[in-house]
């Protein structure tokens, strides 16, 4: 069965930084694209960043490029999302989502490309 448990989220001040976590199991993170997405209330659910299986190729929306960046450790199977620069159009859940084929196969900022999703964690950016 697979599981993503995301933490790390929280309260923040415009211009401070923040680092989620999504652990998985049940999945290996290096041969799956994993990727991070947000929804803000009122709003639909938007991709953040996305690291690819095998390659390790990673990709980030205009809106947090130079600001947010998505890594992984093999070694925890965990992937991360650093964000700094926090502005509070940030402010929504942050979900972590997981896909078997890689960016090149997948419309990989489309929520439908991917099978399992995380709980979702708050992200909260105060002025």
């Amino acid at each position: 069965q697979v599981q993503l448990v995301e933490s790390g989220g929280g309260l923040a001040q415009a211009g401070g930084s923040l680092r989620l976590s999504c652990a998985a199991s049940g999945l290996t993170v290096s041969a799956y694209t994993m990727t991070w997405f947000r929804q803000a209330p009122g709003k639909e659910r938007e991709f953040v960043a996305g690291i690819s299986g095998s390659a390790g190729d990673t990709a980030h929306a205009d809106s947090v490029k130079g600001r947010f960046t998505i890594s992984r450790n093999n070694a925890k199977n965990t992937v991360y999302l650093e964000m700094n620069n926090l502005k509070p159009e940030d402010t929504a859940v942050y979900y972590c989502a997981a896909g078997p084929q890689p960016f090149y196969r997948i419309e990989y900022t489309a929520p439908r490309s991917y099978n399992y999703w995380g709980q979702g964690n708050q992200v909260t950016v105060s002025a």
